[in-house]
C-alpha cells in the first residue's frame, strides 16, 4: 500500500483543490493537492517537497487532519491529510489542469478522487456545525 500525504490548505475561508492533468490515470478528478511519501520521508517533508514540485510554492506543515484508505486498479493507497499553509511562492501549476479555492461548503460540487472523498466530506461538513 502506497501512502500520500494531502495538504487541507485553506485562505479566507476556503480550501484549495487542484484538478488532475488528462492522461493521469485519475484524469480530470479533483483532488486535495500532494503526494506519494517517499522512503524515509516525513509526512511534513514530504507534503513540503510536493507543495514545491507541484506548485513551486513552501509551506508549513500543521496538524493532521484524517486518513482515508482506497484500492484502485493500479494502486492501493492511505491519503493522510495535514494542515498546510502558505508562506511564500506564486502558485505555478506544474503538475495539475487547474487550480480552485472553494468554500468547504461548496467541496461537494466537485468530482473528486474516491481517496479524497472521506477526507472532503469531512471538510464539507465540520464548517455546518
Amino acid at each position: 500500500m502506497q501512502t500520500v500525504i494531502a495538504a487541507v490548505m485553506e485562505k479566507d475561508g476556503k480550501i484549495l483543490i487542484a484538478r488532475r492533468r488528462r492522461g493521469d490515470a485519475l484524469e480530470n478528478k479533483w483532488e486535495l493537492p500532494g503526494g506519494k511519501m517517499e522512503a524515509g520521508e516525513s509526512p511534513a517533508e514530504c507534503l513540503r517537497r510536493e507543495l514545491r514540485e507541484e506548485f513551486d510554492i513552501e509551506t508549513e506543515i500543521g496538524e493532521f487532519v484524517g486518513s482515508s484508505e482506497y484500492d484502485y486498479r493500479h494502486l492501493s493507497i492511505r491519503l493522510m491529510a495535514y494542515r498546510a499553509r502558505h508562506i511564500s511562492g506564486e502558485f505555478t501549476m506544474l503538475d495539475h489542469e487547474e487550480i480552485q479555492w472553494v468554500l468547504p461548503s461548496d467541496l461537494n460540487n466537485y468530482e473528486f478522487s474516491e481517496a479524497d472523498k472521506p477526507i472532503v466530506r469531512m471538510l464539507a461538513t465540520s464548517r455546518d456545525e
